[in-house]
């Protein structure tokens, strides 16, 4: 395929993409049953309307002045009065119907923007845990912002200068020809459309260095904040210098596109300038001869020059508000595409509640891949009854994290069927789901928000004696009595304020104060030294008695009290049974148990 054919198709899908964005936001604009929305648009429209007739006919009253003042003496004090106060009454009122304008449609755009936004959000949390895992979240929220501000931007562009300015010349046009001649209309238009052609085509050649722009400062950005993230690590291998290299190479980037693109700013200009000069002396030449010839007066003249210049003021700002509108298309079909992504994981039709008896959980022959040339689970079946603790141990890898995704529904399963009470987990509701099942992860990440409000996030309605209950039973509640703010202390971005320990205890109460009917440990005690991991044992023992329990764990020291201990190795279970009977088997689950007992006994004296 040929490059010019190549690049007029791209430009043809770029239109497509852009029409589609256009009427993706139509019906937020319009919404159906809103009749205070609807009449909201109807009222901005006259307002307009209102706008652009005062702004046409302010130079009409200009020219009465004007010809009253050229005219006999007696008749410039009466006249020319009338005519200055008109034309003042006109320029306020267009400027009243103007700001009336926007002070009604405020209400429809940022109504629309809250919408399109919320929508988005909800979005994002239907979709499944690995598109989160592809996509960066600051690219997700950028998404989201710049898409919200491109709908603000979009509007704003083309209702108060686009359509206003398009309808302004139709009506100038329209008063010269029918004032004059055709050819006030035709120059008028001419340079009108010759002003705007050169500038759509300049300023889609200068896009090309935006882009780079844009691209350069986003990559500048996102290694400024990858680099500052991993503070420590950055630290730890002395490595500032070679950050600093990432840096510079983004910014010298940014630097080249950004002196392109002044630069040719310039060229833009200039052009602009020359294009409205020549249709000004063209208009201006056309008026004189009429002045010259007597069929025209001085006011004459003075009109057709304050209707092209008052043309050119609203398109000086062109080049920006066309760039403007293609980024704010571009900003906008973004965010609409991933409103387009379907969710991985979604309730069936008609999915009831999930409704829990007692709690059992089966795994029915599960075979899960998160690639599918690469299984992670394979023919996994246990069950654990009703108020009966299961633990699932095994070396890194082997699955057992990814147990916990399934049985949470962040994935579906590819083989077999995970039911609880005899539900099938894919015939339920995923909130109910989730809402009955707690979780204490072995990756401990908090709101950059208070210890309270991170503890009461397992129920927000909690009153506050049941948030300091749930620290209690967390043993983390004598710690935050001895911060200077207690409850109140703030935890940092991730929580990375409390040590590892700490964010888990959190974890834990969190939890604790959810109440569910099912709980999950994934190395729930892997951060505490021996003693914390007691006291905090003998709390999830207490909290587990009469609840069904899974737990994940690689120290095995945390598991001995398990109903029943699974063995998981390559995606299968290979060892099942108590503790001291896998012991006595003397298969992986013994040789593990000895391995971390030698370890436990070396590391004892230090």
């Amino acid at each position: 395929m040929s490059p010019p054919h190549a690049q007029a198709l791209a430009s043809a899908a770029a239109e497509h993409r852009d029409l589609h964005t256009v009427k993706r936001l139509l019906p937020y604009l319009w919404l159906p049953g809103a009749t205070a929305m609807q009449a909201r648009v109807v009222i901005a429209v006259l307002f307009l309307v209102g706008a652009k007739a005062a702004t046409v006919y302010v130079p009409l009253l200009y020219k009465q002045a004007v010809d009253a003042l050229s005219g006999a003496a007696g008749a410039a004090i009466v006249l020319p009065l009338g005519a200055v106060l008109a034309y003042g009454a006109a320029r306020t009122l267009s400027q009243l119907f103007a700001e009336l304008r926007q002070v009604v449609f405020a209400r429809v755009a940022f109504h629309a923007m809250h919408q399109i936004a919320l929508q988005t959000f909800h979005h994002l949390h239907r979709l499944s845990l690995r598109f989160h895992l592809d996509r960066q979240t600051g690219g997700l929220s950028r998404a989201i912002e710049r898409g919200t501000a491109g709908i603000e931007n979009l509007l704003h562009f083309l209702l108060f200068n686009v359509v206003p300015t398009i309808l302004e010349m139709a009506l100038v046009c329209a008063i010269l020809w029918r004032l004059y001649n055709v050819w006030f209309a035709a120059v008028t238009f001419l340079t009108i459309s010759a002003y705007v052609v050169y500038t759509l085509l300049i300023t889609q050649w200068r896009l090309s260095f935006r882009r780079g722009m844009i691209a350069a400062e986003s990559e500048a950005n996102t290694k400024a904040i990858d680099s500052l993230l991993n503070y420590e690590t950055v630290k730890y291998f002395g490595n500032e210098a070679h950050e600093a290299r990432r840096f510079d190479g983004a910014l010298a980037s940014y630097e080249n596109a950004a002196v392109k693109s002044a630069t040719s700013l310039s060229l833009l200009n200039l052009g602009q300038g020359a294009i409205i000069a020549i249709g000004l002396t063209g208009v201006m030449l056309l008026a004189a001869r009429g002045v010259v010839a007597g069929v025209m007066t001085v006011g004459d003249f003075v009109l057709v020059n304050a209707y092209l210049m008052q043309l050119y003021l609203p398109l000086n700002f062109l080049g920006m508000v066309y760039r403007e509108l293609r980024q704010a298309l571009t900003d906008m079909d973004a965010m609409f595409r991933l409103l387009e992504i379907n969710a991985e994981v979604a309730d069936r039709a008609g999915a009831q509640d999930l409704r829990v008896a007692g709690g059992c959980i089966e795994f029915d022959r599960v075979g899960f891949g998160y690639d599918p040339r690469r299984a992670i689970l394979r023919e996994v079946s246990f069950i654990v009854p009703a108020g009966k603790t299961v633990a699932i141990v095994g070396p890194s890898g082997a699955g057992k994290s990814t147990i916990s995704r399934l049985l949470f529904r962040f994935y579906d399963v590819d083989e077999g069927a995970i039911r609880i009470d005899g539900q099938d987990i894919r015939d339920v509701t995923q909130a109910s789901l989730r809402g009955a099942i707690g979780i204490v992860p072995q990756d401990t990440v908090l709101f950059n928000d208070t210890i309270f409000y991170n503890i009461a996030y397992g129920r927000p309605d909690a009153p506050r004696e049941a948030v300091e209950q749930a620290a209690r039973l967390a043993r983390i509640e004598d710690f935050i009595r001895q911060l200077p703010e207690g409850h109140a202390t703030r935890v940092g971005e991730r929580g990375l304020k409390l040590s590892g320990g700490e964010r888990q205890r959190v974890a834990i109460a969190r939890t604790i104060l959810k109440g569910p009917r099912l709980l999950i440990f994934d190395e729930a005690t892997s951060a505490l030294d021996t003693r914390t991991e007691k006291e905090i044992q003998e709390s999830l023992r207490a909290l587990s008695r009469d609840v069904t329990t899974l737990i994940i764990a690689h120290r095995l020291s945390t598991v001995v009290d398990a109903d029943e201990i699974l063995v998981l190795e390559d995606g299968r279970i290979v060892e099942r049974g108590r503790h001291g009977d896998l012991l006595l088997r003397g298969g992986i689950y013994a040789a593990m148990w000895t391995r971390q007992l030698e370890t436990r006994e070396a590391a004892a004296p230090a």
